[in-house]
């Protein structure tokens, strides 16, 4: 059986918050529990990107509910923070987004397609996965938060091909006539994540965005139920009844689960506050026959 760690504890911060720290900021670190240093340094981006995938789950739940999703300011702060609940790209970079320009980094929105499990020759996808691109002493960064099961657990260098280690897999950003293309070696192959425009995207491009991938019936989203979370010892993904756990030494374990196991597995390991309104979406999980 292997061990879930738990996430960081936010109630070990030892200090007041600076006074001049907003008090969205003072909520949101406590929130991941991070007690760092609060600068626009490089160190501090990868203190904050791997803080915050340990903490806050990725998850789609209100669009398998049929909820909704809304990504503005406000709402994404009273859910993900407030609520502590999961959200899923729009919401979580959007929320990164939102704090890194409160520290003081230089950011902004980048949309890209997602290209995870296709094969190379697939149609286009739509322009449905929002990243961060982090400007630091002239140099391009990379900062995504709201990837799933595949997530980058760190900044990634946009400006080298080189190939980039983690403490899970290797990684790798190309660049291509339109921009970017972000992979991660799975086994012994690369796997395209997504494909980045070579553009900021605009508010309006964002709600797009979250639109069709939060309610049209295309979107897998509103058809499957999903959640991950990445900490520095392993990575967790639960689609509809099968739970995936990769540990960073190599092990995998995967199982499937009953609704009873599923709703407790969102609490325990995805560490979210279950609802008595998604008991029917995990039924109808536990019930999925899940190819591949």
């Amino acid at each position: 059986m292997l061990h879930y760690p738990a996430a960081p504890d936010a109630s070990t911060d030892d200090g007041d918050p600076a006074p001049d720290r907003a008090p969205f900021l003072t909520r949101y670190l406590a929130r991941i529990g991070y007690t760092g240093p609060v600068a626009p340094t490089a160190e501090v981006l990868a203190a904050l990107q791997a803080a915050h995938i340990a903490a806050i789950p990725f998850e789609a739940i209100d669009a398998l509910t049929g909820a909704g999703i809304a990504i503005d300011d406000a709402a994404v702060e009273a859910k993900l923070v407030d609520r502590r609940r999961g959200g899923y790209c729009f919401e979580q970079n959007g929320l990164f987004l939102r704090v890194l320009r409160a520290i003081g980094f230089e950011a902004e929105a980048m949309l890209g397609r997602v290209r995870w499990m296709l094969a190379d020759d697939a149609p286009p996808t739509p322009r449905t996965h929002q990243v961060t691109l982090v400007t630091l002493d002239g140099r391009p960064w990379l900062a995504d938060v709201g990837f799933g099961a595949a997530v980058p657990p760190q900044p990634l260098a946009m400006d080298s091909e080189a190939v980039q280690r983690t403490r899970h897999e290797d990684y790798r950003v190309l660049r291509r006539d339109f921009g970017w293309e972000v992979a991660a070696r799975i086994g012994d192959a690369w796997q395209a994540l997504y494909r980045l425009d070579d553009a900021p995207a605009p508010p309006i491009d964002r709600i797009v965005g979250n639109w069709y991938t939060s309610s049209h019936p295309a979107s897998h989203f509103t058809r499957q139920l999903v959640a991950a979370r990445t900490t520095a010892e392993a990575r967790y993904a639960l689609r509809d009844n099968r739970l995936t756990t990769r540990l960073a030494d190599g092990r995998t374990d995967r199982r499937y689960l009953t609704a009873d196991e599923i709703e407790r597995v969102l609490g325990e390991i995805f560490l979210l506050p279950t609802q008595r309104s998604w008991r029917p979406a995990i039924e109808r999980a536990a019930t999925a026959e899940i190819a591949g």
